[in-house]
């Protein structure tokens, strides 16, 4: 028997991970995806959180909604609900109908956003950067613009030259890589 959060099975080796936000559960009662889908949803969340937590304390001049990130972390891919090919192959179908899901069940359009943008980020966006950065890391996957335009942005908010915020940046994902009970 597997643990429980909220109605839907999760793996034990995730019962570490922090919970999902309250709403977050809700909609995933009543979109009921599968047990993988909610494992990558509660993985890329715990991410998130760690990084908003990093953020915040390493860069507390850039300015994010932390809640917008996590939700938006957890409910990126909730799109494969209704494309679960692109569990386990590529496709990008997920996106908009994961935005199109959210907004059908009361999300607004501005949390609704990151199902449409974990994947093709604004650039100056913070909260969009977090999610997508979070959605690449817990699997060791290193995306250089996406680095870069974080760093662009943490850099110009706290006023630090750029290779020093790669420096902190890239140090703390590796931390992420190395010391998450993730892997």
């Amino acid at each position: 028997m597997t643990p429980r959060q909220g109605s839907y099975p999760v793996r034990v080796t995730s019962a570490k991970l922090r919970p999902l936000p309250a709403e977050v559960i809700t909609l995933l009662d009543q979109l009921t995806p599968c047990p993988r889908l909610v494992e990558h949803l509660r993985i890329v969340h715990d991410v998130a959180c760690r990084l908003c937590d990093w953020v915040a304390a390493a860069f507390p001049e850039l300015a994010f909604d932390r809640d917008a990130v996590l939700f938006g972390a957890a409910t990126h891919d909730i799109g494969k609900t209704l494309h679960p090919e692109e569990l386990s192959g590529p496709g990008s179908c997920h996106e908009q109908a994961g935005y199109d899901l959210l907004t059908a069940h009361g999300v607004s359009p501005s949390r609704a956003r990151f199902a449409r943008t974990h994947a093709a980020w604004n650039p100056t966006d913070p909260d969009e950067l977090l999610v997508g950065l979070s959605d690449k890391v817990w699997k060791g996957k290193r995306v250089a613009a996406l680095e870069q335009d974080l760093i662009t942005l943490l850099a110009s908010a706290s006023g630090r030259p750029e290779w020093e915020v790669f420096q902190a940046l890239d140090d703390f994902v590796t931390t992420i890589e190395t010391d998450s009970p993730l892997f």
